[in-house]
C-alpha cells in the first residue's frame, strides 16, 4: 500500500484508504463485480450480492401490483432499468445467474398481468383469448387471488417469454 500511496503521490491523486486494500481478488468487490475460480482455476467475473439485491429492489418498485399501470406502461418504465443493468453487467461470466433473473422477472410481469385480471371470470376469458387450454384457464381462474403462485403455470402454456417479447420486455440471457 505504501509503493501505490507514493506512485499515485506522484501523479497527485490519493488513495482512499477506507476502499483500497491490497488483498486476494477473492472475496473484495470491484465495481459491483466478484471474482471466483471456475474449472481449471480460471478467474472469471459475477454480478456481486449487493447489486443483485438492488436490482431486485428496484425491479419491485417499477413492477407493484398496485400501481394502477396497465402492462404496456409497466414494462415502458421497466425496460431503461432492464437494459441499462444488462449493458453494465453483461461482462459476468455467470449464464445461469441470468437465466434466473430472466425467469424471475417474467414470473413476476405475469403475477402483474393476473392480478390485471382480478376476477376469476376475467382471468379465465382472458387466458383463453390468449389460448389457454380451458383445464388451464379453469384452474387458474379457480385460485384468482393466488398470483404469484399461479403465474407459475402459465410460463409453458400463454404467457410466455414470445407474448413478453411482443410487449417489449428485454431479455437478459
Amino acid at each position: 500500500m505504501a509503493v501505490l500511496r507514493k506512485l499515485y503521490s506522484g501523479l497527485h491523486l490519493m488513495v482512499n484508504e477506507a476502499k483500497s486494500a491490497v488483498a486476494s481478488v477473492f472475496g473484495r468487490k470491484f465495481l459491483g463485480y466478484s471474482f471466483w475460480a471456475a474449472k481449471g482455476a480460471v478467474v472469471k467475473r459475477r454480478v456481486a450480492d449487493k447489486p443483485m439485491v438492488t436490482f431486485k429492489q428496484r425491479v419491485r418498485q417499477l413492477t407493484r401490483r398496485s400501481g394502477g399501470r396497465s402492462m404496456p406502461e409497466v414494462v415502458q418504465r421497466l425496460r431503461p432499468y432492464v437494459l441499462g443493468w444488462k449493458a453494465y453487467f453483461g461482462l459476468s461470466q455467470t449464464p445461469r445467474v441470468w437465466r434466473k433473473l430472466d425467469e424471475w422477472l417474467r414470473h413476476r410481469l405475469r403475477a402483474i398481468q393476473l392480478k390485471h385480471w382480478k376476477r376469476g371470470t376475467t382471468i379465465f376469458r382472458e387466458l383463453r383469448a390468449l389460448g389457454a387450454p380451458q383445464g388451464v384457464a379453469q384452474r387458474v381462474a379457480a385460485n384468482s387471488r393466488r398470483w404469484w403462485r399461479n403465474s407459475a403455470k402459465l410460463r409453458s402454456s400463454v404467457l410466455t417469454i414470445d407474448y413478453y417479447d411482443r410487449l417489449g420486455v428485454p431479455r437478459l440471457s
